[in-house]
């Protein structure tokens, strides 16, 4: 089995080489790769190294609350961060907090033995799905403790398959697992493994401090004020047919703040072409809002997770593609969050409808049912409820990150 996960590496780097002169992902991946060990030459890495690996972007959110907190507990300590994807790495690779950023090398021997020579780690942790063999058998090896942040299992995993005897022996390097929820360790027990807590995911944290920190916004408070306002962040077209159809139709104190996935100009062009009201974007009306506006286009970068604040409703896109964007940053602000069909796999999507917070639709019609349940002219009350719903639930889920730091004697 070694003989294949090697050749299926092997083969991956080969791909990424043909590939890389006609594909800018591969070819950010292959120089990023080829740049790593200058990278770590001239850092020069002494001292408490902690070394943090994410796959991508949506796995340094969960880290991140990790690695700020190690800076602010033990500022001694050098942070090392590492990303297999560019989505991490090209967002993130000047990220102040950690002091160096690198492309994780392909998971061959020779290269997970060089990589852990030169940076030298005290400790590893690796979040959420990331496993690799020879990183994770040469840290073992090393005696360097590897630790696995906010993970989550599933049935369908090959950990938990009748062939999957090899593959579990990459767990058993693993020092503890820092799991999401009770099914994951019900899974790892299912195959002898008892080194794990349930602590929760640190993205709750991550979203709690994003909101205690988010920025005032005077103009959009303006915009807000006296409206019904819903915010919908990162959609797609599927997502904005359906918000245009509504605004276009709905009374005068609708408002919507619309904050596309896309935000190139080919993109907002055809996104203002949707409305048949006044529609603005706020780069062109940033300090001044018309008065006339009912529609406001986000068409910067970085502001969704404080602009929440000014809606009742959220409205998540990605659920008519290939998953829905973040919920919590919307939830954490105490509001009801929609969203697509496409959800299935994000717990936190699954628990907000559990609990009244969270609403799936699957068309028009659904989000149509769905507003009018929550915009109620006459009562509030299941407004109210749903939007209380998300915050408790956010709440009661903080807290992960302040349990790995004790357990692992960096508070």
């Amino acid at each position: 089995m070694r003989l294949l996960y090697n050749m299926a590496i092997a083969l991956f780097d080969i791909a990424i080489k043909i590939a890389a002169p006609f594909n800018v992902r591969a070819s950010l991946i292959s120089k990023g790769r080829k740049a790593v060990w200058r990278q770590l030459s001239d850092a020069s890495l002494q001292g408490n190294i902690v070394w943090i690996h994410c796959a991508s972007l949506g796995e340094f959110e969960q880290g991140r609350p990790l690695i700020e907190a190690i800076r602010e507990a033990q500022p001694d300590y050098k942070i090392l961060l590492s990303f297999f994807s560019p989505s991490g790495y090209e967002v993130r690779k000047n990220y102040s907090y950690a002091d160096v950023v690198c492309y994780l090398p392909s998971d061959t021997k020779r290269n997970a033995r060089r990589f852990i020579k030169m940076a030298n780690p005290k400790l590893v942790f690796f979040v959420k799905y990331e496993y690799w063999y020879h990183y994770f058998k040469e840290l073992k090896r090393e005696g360097i403790a590897l630790y696995s942040v906010s993970s989550i299992f599933r049935n369908e995993q090959i950990f938990f398959k009748w062939y999957g005897a090899w593959f579990r022996k990459i767990l058993s390097c693993v020092r503890r697992f820092y799991l999401q929820d009770e099914k994951s360790a019900g899974l790892l027990k299912s195959i002898g493994l008892n080194n794990y807590v349930v602590a929760g995911d640190t993205r709750f944290d991550r979203v709690r401090a994003i909101a205690a920190a988010a920025a005032v916004l005077p103009d959009l408070e303006d915009f807000a004020k006296g409206a019904r306002v819903m915010v919908a962040g990162s959609s797609w077209p599927a997502d904005e047919a359906i918000l245009s159809d509504f605004v276009n139709s709905a009374a005068k104190d609708v408002k919507l703040i619309i904050a596309p996935h896309e935000v190139h100009e080919a993109h907002l062009a055809q996104l203002e072409e949707r409305f048949r009201v006044p529609v603005y974007r706020y780069s062109k009306q940033k300090g001044n809002i018309a008065s006339d506006a009912r529609v406001l286009i986000i068409d910067t970068i970085g502001l969704l997770s404080s602009i929440y604040r000014y809606g009742s409703v959220a409205y998540i896109g990605g659920g008519f593609g290939k998953g829905i964007h973040n919920t919590l940053e919307a939830a954490t602000y105490g509001m009801p969050v929609i969203f697509g069909p496409n959800h299935l796999k994000f717990k936190e999507a699954l628990d907000l409808k559990e609990l009244g917070a969270g609403f799936s639709i699957s068309d028009k019609k659904d989000f149509l049912a769905v507003i009018n349940k929550l915009w109620n002219q006459e009562d509030d009350k299941a407004l109210k409820a749903a939007g209380m719903a998300a915050r408790e639930y956010v709440e009661s889920k903080c807290g992960a990150t302040e349990q790995i730091l004790k357990e692992i004697g960096a508070r």
